[in-house]
């Protein structure tokens, strides 16, 4: 089993920037896709970003041009650079990752953390 701990939110003035970061534990052989989603009060979870192994990011595109994500491999890591925030951006933000576990040939996505909060202040 996979255990996914994001960190890193908090609250923060319209204009700043926050790092999120999830680490993910358990017997894993490998991962391909991370990611980041986020959910709004009253709104659906929504794709951020997502990378690929290969360190291909893509961003939805409310946050293209403000967001950066990243990854180390070696630690089963994501992260969310997030510049330029927004209140729209006020939500708690969960990562994923589709893992392949040790002893499995398939990848299978991970089920949630228990996310953080991020909150924008205007």
């Amino acid at each position: 089993q996979v255990q996914l701990v994001e960190s890193g939110g908090g609250l923060v003035q319209a204009g700043g920037s926050l790092r999120l970061s999830c680490a993910a534990s358990g017997s894993i052989f490998s991962i391909n896709d991370m990611g980041w989603y986020r959910q709004a009060p009253g709104k659906q979870r929504e794709l951020v970003a997502s990378i690929t192994s290969g360190g291909r990011g893509n961003y939805a595109d409310s946050v293209k041009g403000r967001f950066t994500i990243s990854r180390d491999n070696a630690n089963n890591s994501v992260y969310l650079q997030m510049n330029s925030l927004k209140p729209e951006d006020t939500a708690v933000y969960y990562c994923y990752a589709d893992v392949r576990m040790d002893g499995s040939t398939r990848y299978r996505r991970t089920g949630w953390g228990q996310g953080t909060q991020v909150t924008v202040s205007s």
